[in-house]
């Protein structure tokens, strides 16, 4: 047990199905109520999609674990409702800072531009994000989660219109079926075993030990990095601020060392002294030794079952790409499972999710690996390049971003997706089809707020830039579109929606339940509109 935290203990209830042994169809099974498979169910319960969540466990997770939560996953928890919560518990950061020894080699700003509501990372422990959201599950949604604490997955099994499963209780074995499953298990995925899924890429040969430390400490709520700090010679080390007084220290240690040894008080306080100072008083709150992969699966989609987090893929620490990627997979399935399951997209929208999941986790991995081999060189080339990146950062500016202490983790755009409509026009800016939208101060109604907040509501949206088309929605082959007119129903009081979108008077944006932008055009077009939507959801 933690001195700062409390761990709440979830009642087992036997399900009326195991009463009455009879088998029943649900429309939707998450497996895992870690941080993914509870925004699965937060997303499913805000579509009006009752869905069965299950675990093996009762509380939630057991030491921090997870801590940096990026600025996309954070608009996603905004969406569903738990983002403002986190970020009032939590640390709220944006500066890095890059140590060699004890002088300052780099420092970078995650969002120097202003005007968003989110900000670019948050530190919070674990626990605290799962408690928020299963305390907003029961409190919203309560009639469309079916919460199932001490269920564990023992059989999963496609059967064409449907997945089996065997669920194994404290009162035994019952049966159940599902149209989907979202497994949302874990990197030891059962899920994924069970189904004959296997990874590919690799391990990496090297160990880090997690201290999580109660103190008072003078450090800025800054992420800190060290390469070869006197107090931890020939190794790394990272420091980052979490609630309660609570650091997160890790030290790495080189693969030969002995996991268990590490981990025990007498050898990870000697570390913390060397760092902190005699004089400093702490407390160790929770201490892991892990090694860590850098691999994922090339479809994240098995029949009727969609494997999402660190199921499907997982990479190093270094970047915060572990939760962060994981609940940007549900935020892109949610929304194409309910057209599916409403009967308005044919089934081959789903495949969409593994298209576009599986190019944003390599990409990730691609990302992770070029830190860890950074941080932790395996060949004489790259120490080489390492240590020579850090020499000239020293003196030279254009050096100090070739630093790679973790790349930091920021949304794949889904570029080459088959969901996109490509421009014909000019624009110029970030916002090509297949991005996450940019945020922005907006007045709507005469009440300032932000543009995501707005089109939060799971539809797709048409946004168009001064200029009236007349009608307030459009309906495409059952599939209801906003439009919003700025300059009349929503007011951009900043100027930062034309600026962020490149907009000029007529400029449209056809947007994705998920907040991604499937098309644009600098005229408003309602042919080109009707078309774009249908290939948004693989209707063409």
């Amino acid at each position: 047990m933690l001195n700062t935290y409390q761990y709440p203990e979830f009642d087992y209830v036997q399900s009326e199905e195991q009463k009455s042994g009879t088998v029943k169809r649900h429309k939707a099974v998450i497996i895992g109520a870690g941080p993914i498979g509870l925004t699965t169910a937060l997303d499913f319960a805000k579509q009006g999609i009752p869905v069965v969540i299950l675990d093996d466990n009762n509380t939630v997770s057991i030491g921090s674990r997870a801590v940096c939560y990026a600025k996309r996953p954070l608009e996603i928890w905004d969406r569903l409702g738990v983002g403002e919560r986190m970020i009032d518990k939590s640390v709220v950061w944006k500066v890095g800072k890059v140590f060699r020894d004890e002088e300052l080699v780099y420092q970078f700003d995650l969002l120097p531009e202003d005007d968003h509501k989110i900000p670019a990372f948050i530190n919070l422990q674990q626990y605290y994000l799962e408690e928020y959201m299963i305390d907003e599950a029961k409190k919203q949604y309560g009639d469309l989660i079916d919460f199932r604490w001490k269920s564990k997955t023992i059989s999963l099994k496609n059967q064409g219109d449907h997945v089996a499963l065997q669920i194994e209780t404290p009162d035994g074995v019952y049966k159940m079926e599902a149209d989907y499953v979202v497994a949302c298990d874990g990197a030891n995925s059962d899920t994924r075993k069970m189904l004959g899924l296997d990874f590919e890429g690799q391990f990496f040969q090297d160990r880090f030990l997690i201290a999580d430390v109660v103190m008072k400490a003078d450090f800025p709520a800054e992420r800190w990095f060290w390469f070869n700090p006197p107090f931890h010679r020939n190794q790394s080390v990272l420091l980052h601020m979490q609630s309660d007084d609570v650091w997160r220290i890790d030290f790495q240690l080189g693969w030969d060392c002995d996991p268990e040894e590490e981990k025990k008080p007498e050898n990870v306080i000697p570390r913390l002294k060397a760092m902190l100072g005699d004089d400093v008083e702490f407390e160790l709150e929770w201490v892991s030794v892990y090694q860590f992969a850098c691999r994922q699966l090339q479809d994240f989609k098995c029949g009727r079952v969609f494997i999402a987090g660190d199921a499907a893929h997982q990479v190093s620490p270094f970047g915060a790409r572990g939760a962060n990627t994981g609940v940007q997979d549900i935020d892109n399935l949610i929304w194409k499972l309910k057209l599916v399951m409403d009967g308005k997209a044919p089934e081959k929208l789903l495949e969409s999710y593994s298209e576009e999941r599986v190019f944003a986790a390599a990409d990730n991995l691609l990302n992770s690996t070029r830190s860890t081999d950074f941080i932790t060189p395996k060949s004489a080339v790259s120490k080489a390049f390492r240590d020579a990146v850090l020499d000239l950062a020293s003196d030279y500016e254009f050096a100090r971003p070739l630093v790679n202490s973790g790349r930091l983790s920021m949304p794949t755009p889904y570029i080459h997706s088959s969901l996109n409509t490509p421009d014909e026009d000019t624009f110029d800016g970030k916002m090509v089809p297949g991005t996450n939208c940019a945020d922005a101060p907006v007045n709507v109604e005469g009440t300032e707020g932000w543009f995501l907040n707005h089109i939060a509501d799971s539809r797709f949206k048409v946004l168009t830039f001064n200029t009236d088309p007349g009608f307030k929605k459009l309906d495409i082959n059952g599939i209801p579109c906003d439009v919003i007119v700025v300059g009349k129903d929503m007011l951009d009081i900043k100027n930062r929606l034309k600026e962020r979108y490149d907009a000029k008077d007529g400029t449209t944006y056809l947007l994705r339940p998920d907040q991604h932008v499937a098309a644009r055009w600098r005229t408003f077009d309602q042919h080109k509109i009707e078309t774009a939507l249908k290939r948004a959801t693989a209707q063409l």
